[in-house]
């Protein structure tokens, strides 16, 4: 039997992520059998050029045409760049880079070649994570949940713990550890919160020409806009009944709530809705966590932190506080997450998708 796909046996795996913010790949090692993480190993980073950044912006939103075409050699090259170096690597597990997701209409679109990739590495990758999961009902986001659950047994956890990934798009894993698989009714609850970074990013670039708010400089000098986070508030989406899931694009209107108001205010409110649409999702917990551990870009946001501290009951604090790395945690989340499928265990189950059973979602792609 081929190792990867035999149960119980640790091996070396690769994560690459590209996420929403277009920041450029994320790669790391992890050593686990799909069930336990037994030890985390290097990590790298590939930027995106300025260039780069565009073309895949321009696509974002789109299925198909050229745009498509254009941003997946970016993708593919990317990758490939990123992952040529790591060595005594078994298994790779490619994310590609989400252009559209729409799963309950359309479905979910991540471009990038899993099959070509296996080929450039000549290492077998799993790839096209999410189709599986949208056909048979589910949402097809968040996947990470499982790795917090495995994250939450690694540092021994014995009761509820929330992981909130603070990227383009925020989502949540509710997870209680006291279960013994992730896929068992009541282990893991998971849906996206909201808007966090996506809307910022884009403002401080249209009007700043920045990437990022960084330290939360501009949004520290403004006032939010109580009018703006109401309505922002009223949309039917957090109301909704988790799973649920967002494609970086929705709530685009969060943009022009702050179109009349100045630099800073408009930072500031927007800030402050990333915050809100996570007090929002505490409401659908099942119960309190005992800690909420923040992971993504906007973990180094002091002004967001702060506003999370404010508005939710229990600790909240960074991922590096126990001992995990916040930059590359869903990276590590698709090396694991390769390992599974290679070895058909579940990835997403009812709690974190909707999807209507367990589900191995991905494809696994051998080189020649």
């Amino acid at each position: 039997m081929n190792k990867v796909r035999q149960a119980g046996v640790p091996i070396r795996a690769l994560g690459a992520m590209s996420g929403t913010s277009l920041d450029g790949v994320d790669a790391a090692v992890i050593e686990t059998d799909g069930v336990s993480i037994l030890r985390f190993g290097e990590s790298g980073y590939r930027p995106y050029s300025d260039a780069e950044q565009r073309v895949i912006a321009a696509a974002l939103g789109r299925w198909d045409g050229p745009e498509v075409a254009a941003a997946t050699q970016v993708i593919q090259a990317a990758h490939a760049e990123a992952l040529a170096d790591y060595s005594d690597v078994e298994l790779v597990g490619f994310h590609g880079q989400t252009l559209a997701h729409a799963p309950r209409t359309r479905g979910t679109l991540q471009v990038g070649d899993g099959g070509a990739l296996a080929q450039a590495l000549g290492v077998p990758v799993v790839w096209d994570f999410r189709s599986a999961d949208v056909e048979m009902g589910g949402e097809g986001a968040p996947l990470a949940p499982f790795f917090h659950f495995a994250c939450a047994k690694y540092l021994n956890r014995d009761a509820p713990v929330a992981f909130l990934n603070l990227g383009g798009v925020g989502n949540i894993s509710f997870v209680d550890p006291r279960f013994d698989a992730p896929d068992m009714p009541g282990a893991l609850l998971a849906f996206d919160t909201g808007p966090a970074n996506a809307p910022l990013n884009d403002l401080m670039q249209v009007r700043l020409g920045q990437s990022f708010d960084e330290g939360g400089k501009v949004a520290r000098k403004g006032d939010v806009a109580s009018g703006a986070l109401e309505l922002f508030l009223a949309e039917p989406y957090f109301a909704r009944i988790p799973p649920k899931s967002l494609d970086r694009n929705d709530f685009s209107e969060m943009i022009a709530l702050v179109g009349e108001l100045s630099d800073a205010d408009a930072a500031a409110t927007l800030t402050a809705m990333a915050a809100a649409g996570v007090a929002e999702a505490m409401h659908h917990c099942p119960q309190a966590p005992g800690e909420v551990l923040v992971t993504g870009g906007g973990r180094k946001n002091p002004v967001l932190m702060q506003m999370l501290s404010v508005s939710l009951d229990c600790p909240v604090r960074p991922v590096e506080d126990v001992g995990l790395d916040g930059d590359m945690l869903e990276a590590q989340a698709f090396a694991y997450l390769a390992v599974r499928v290679a070895r058909r265990l579940p990835t997403s189950c009812p709690g974190t998708t909707g999807v209507r059973a367990a589900v191995a979602g991905g494809t696994l792609s051998f080189p020649a």
